[in-house]
């Protein structure tokens, strides 16, 4: 059965879902790692159109567009330039409005539940109504058509001849760079990173034709067109064998910038000019790995040297070199940057508060105006023996002016708020936490905003880059692995495409998906956020259960589950939008020898109107991480003052979906207080679709079941149907 997977609004509280979580964020960490810190993935670019249509002007890891922008006040040169009409009420952010299974545009013939695709660098027709993308998975571009914004659909995709790295639109044209690395001596000791080879490929978007062929001087990264559409510049990353010398650079030959005139693009030999990026970075310098380039209107090209942790400004008219410089370092404080292997499931904890020092190595950069420029601080190297400053990626963004200088740094706040939403990653800790990736700037709603995708943490970052400093808006839910972002400034729209499908990482449930986001007045995602808790936000990732507060109507409790190896109870605080976390107690210890005393799933809870809570702590069966269900009792603390197991007999028949909802009837002080919990889905002795309702006498310890009848599945999004609150 196909396994849904749509982003959809989360379900009312109280409702019958087939899954435990009621508020588990549309990210965190299921990206499967390589092994050397970073997600497998195959290539990614830039790209741009020219100015005067309306259309914002976009950057992400996988895109760039040359631009600047008027900014009056404090910390940028003044530019004067066309803009979009001022709507009438200014944005307050966006809203979730559509989205596109990427897997709808595989061809005849590939089998659906087992074809890896992706959706990794996006662009869009000069209408608007038309998404292009590369899918490097597959070797193919995508077509999908927004026309009706809340129902994308399917448009295509066409074969390429090499895996596509990015792509552009120009006129009615798609351009797309393409490796086509090949291995040179086949057994011998080389293999295609030390060949490597690429071609600019120029494809009517109408026909589906490939009407020109540009030989490039090796593999292609990203693409980026200049304001005044004079230009194409291609970075050349030649990009390093990881496999080889631990990943080490040099790794020859070296990435350079190549750029076309475009006037020439169409007659039989465009124009295309060399730019030697050698001897410039401290770090291997005979070696640059050119990552992403952008433009802007004065035609000085910011080019990203990742792995050498280094800046260059390039003039395109002569093709030169006119300045640069290191990209530095940050010190970051209160991170997580330790990775636990707790608990049956060797869960770990998020703990903000230790001082790390990282080098930036810039991802994607984003010209904000002639003189000021972003980078996404992702981070992509090690020093052999690396640790502090010999490891890269700090975790946020930069804003650099073109002298080199820092007019703006984001620090730790971009993944404070990443914590704020409960999407922190905490499996990356020790990594590069949630690896901000991508970059977009566009003009939308009256407002100049810098769109900030994090890889890890599947969040776009929305910030207001119209005053003296950007201003923290609030975070886009997207799918996993954000890669390109894409703003459609005259529709009032952002694009953001997954690049990650589970059937290539070993989750095929969860497939790439194209996400569009609409601008309105208030935006509706997050639904839950958390206050700070000293210097930091209070963290948290999967809500699994809600009660409400017997005498506070503004105030519900939640538990989280196992994605954390230390089990709390929130206070929620629900008289605002959105819901606030303003507290959360633990619940019990970790790494204990009795399991009745910590190490527990919360996935119930219950507020007692005499103070305290009944929490429901689902079982697991698994050899080598298994745990009992429970019903657990605390004080308001969350001291553990009962833990209740299931009756011996019954426990046999058990399977890792156990007990979900609980609540309480009853009271103790009359003698009658009863504690009802459901279990999940079937266990042994239960015919196929009726599940348990466990009922406990507090006051005699008697247990009493009975069988509940599961409703069929309905949707062909689904895959089963189960219990979960009550």
């Amino acid at each position: 059965m196909r396994i849904g997977t749509t982003w959809r609004p989360p379900m009312a509280v109280g409702a019958v879902v087939a899954a435990g979580a009621l508020a588990l964020p549309l990210g965190g960490s299921a990206l499967a790692d390589r092994g050397d810190g970073r997600q497998g993935h195959h290539g990614h670019g830039a790209h741009g159109k020219p100015h005067g249509h309306g259309k914002a002007h976009s950057y992400g890891r996988s895109k760039g567009r040359g631009h600047g922008w008027h900014a009056p006040r404090g910390w940028r040169r003044h530019v004067r330039h066309w803009a979009p009409p001022r709507p009438r009420h200014r944005i307050g952010g966006f809203d979730h409005v559509g989205t596109f299974d990427v897997p709808d545009n595989l061809l005849a013939g590939d089998p659906f539940d087992t074809t890896a695709t992706s959706a990794e660098i996006v662009d869009t027709t000069r209408d608007g109504r038309t998404l292009v993308y590369t899918d490097a998975l597959s070797g193919r571009l995508g077509f999908v058509d927004i026309t009706d914004r809340r129902a994308p659909a399917a448009l295509g995709a066409l074969d390429l001849p090499g895996d596509p790295t990015s792509v552009v639109v120009h006129g009615r044209f798609a351009l797309v760079a393409i490796a086509t690395n090949a291995d040179p001596d086949g057994a011998g000791p080389l293999n295609e990173y030390d060949a490597p080879s690429g071609e600019l490929v120029v494809i009517d978007i109408a026909t589906r034709d490939i009407v020109k062929t540009v030989e490039l001087a090796g593999q292609p990264d990203s693409l980026a067109i200049s304001p005044d559409g004079s230009y194409l510049a291609i970075v050349i990353e030649n990009e390093r064998d990881e496999d080889e010398n631990d990943g080490l650079i040099p790794q020859l030959p070296a990435g350079s910038l190549q750029v076309l005139s475009l006037r020439t693009l169409h007659r039989a030999s465009p124009v295309l000019r060399q730019v030697d990026l050698t001897g410039l970075a401290e770090v291997a310098p005979e070696d640059p790995e050119p990552e992403y380039v952008d433009i802007n209107r004065r035609n000085l090209a910011v080019v990203s040297l990742q792995e050498n942790n280094h800046l260059a400004i390039v003039d395109l008219g002569r093709a030169k070199v006119k300045r640069h410089f290191s990209a530095g370092a940050v010190a970051l404080e209160n991170v997580d940057a330790t990775e636990e292997d707790l608990g049956p499931q060797g869960a770990g904890l998020i703990d903000p508060s230790e001082s790390i020092l990282r080098r930036r190595e810039p991802d994607s950069v984003a010209w904000i105006d002639d003189d000021t420029f972003a980078t996404a601080n992702e981070g992509d190297y090690e020093y052999e023996g690396g640790v502090g400053e010999d490891e890269g990626g700090s975790r946020g963004f930069t804003l650099f002016n073109v002298r080199g200088h820092v007019e703006w740094e984001s620090g730790a706040s971009f993944e404070h708020e990443v914590i704020r939403a409960g999407h922190y990653p905490e499996a990356r800790s020790e990594n590069k936490g949630n690896e901000p990736e991508g970059l977009e700037y566009g003009e939308l709603g009256g407002r100049e905003l810098l769109f900030v995708g994090s890889e890890r943490a599947n969040v776009v970052g929305v910030y207001d880059v119209g005053g003296r400093r950007p201003r923290f808006l609030h975070l886009l839910p997207t799918a996993i692995g954000p890669e390109g972002i894409e703003a459609i400034a005259h529709r009032g729209l952002v694009a953001v495409s997954g690049e990650v499908d589970g059937v290539d990482e070993g989750f095929p449930a969860i497939r790439p998906l194209i996400t569009l986001y609409e601008a309105g007045r208030t935006p509706g995602y997050p639904q839950v956020a958390s206050v700070d808790s000293g210097a930091t936000p209070i963290p948290w990732v999967a809500l699994s259960g809600l009660s409400g507060d017997p005498h506070r109507r503004d105030t519900l409790w939640a538990v989280s589950d196992s994605v954390l190896a230390q089990a709390y109870v929130y206070e929620l605080d629900v008289s605002g939008r959105p819901a606030r976390i303003v507290d959360r107690i633990p619940v019990g210890e970790v790494e204990v020898a009795d399991q009745k005393l910590g190490d527990y799933d919360l996935e119930g809870v219950f507020a007692r109107p005499k103070g305290g809570f009944w929490l429901a702590s689902e079982g697991r069966t698994n050899a080598g991480s298994s745990r009992p269900n429970l019903l657990v009792r605390t004080d308001a603390a969350g001291n553990v003052l009962d833990s209740v197991e299931l009756p011996a007999g019954l426990v046999a028949g058990a399977t890792s979906s156990g007990f979900e909802g609980v609540t309480a009837t009853g009271s103790a002080a009359a003698g009658d207080e009863a504690v009802w919990a459901v279990i999940q889905r079937e266990w042994a002795d239960d015919p196929a679709g009726a599940v348990k309702i466990a009922r406990y006498e507090v006051a005699t310890g008697e247990w009493t079941f009975a069988r509940y009848p599961l409703d069929a599945v309905a949707s062909p999004a689904a895959d089963w149907v189960g219990l979960s609150e009550i």
